[in-house]
């Protein structure tokens, strides 16, 4: 199995990245056609990306700070619900702004660098979709 770790930095607090990874109408807003989404613990994470129903569960939730869910492909033999863990960390940047550093564990090695390529890319639309919401607000 591999792990992934990666970061980016947005222009818009930890409250509003927050909110985009614990609703479904924020999921949706950067990553996925349709969610299904309860932010707490023990919670529903349902996002289907690209054609990929994503099924798995909040771990852990710590607004706004940390989101853990579990992370698998419905119907997949490699990546199962529950195979693997996505780790959501959002740190204030002095002078605004937050740091999300991301990790997800237990994924087939042959699929780290799609996820790499698909994380990289989602996560520079969530930026840009935070730091335009937050321009409104």
């Amino acid at each position: 199995m591999a792990d992934y770790a990666t970061s980016v930095d947005i222009d818009a607090p930890p409250e509003v990245v927050f909110a985009h990874l614990v609703t479904a109408e924020g999921l949706v807003a950067w990553m996925g056609e349709h969610a299904v989404v309860e932010g707490r613990p023990g919670g529903e994470f349902t996002v289907d990306i690209a054609g990929s129903p994503v099924r798995g569960r909040y771990l852990e939730v710590d607004a706004p700070h940390r989101v853990v869910v579990s992370w698998g492909i419905a119907g997949s033999p490699e990546l199962p619900p529950g195979t693997s863990r996505v780790e959501f960390l959002l740190t204030a940047k002095p002078g605004g702004g937050t740091r999300l550093d991301l990790r997800q564990t237990g994924l087939p090695e042959v699929q780290e660098p799609a996820y790499a390529r698909g994380w990289t890319h989602y996560l520079r639309v969530l930026a840009g979709v935070a730091a335009q919401q937050q321009a409104i607000d």
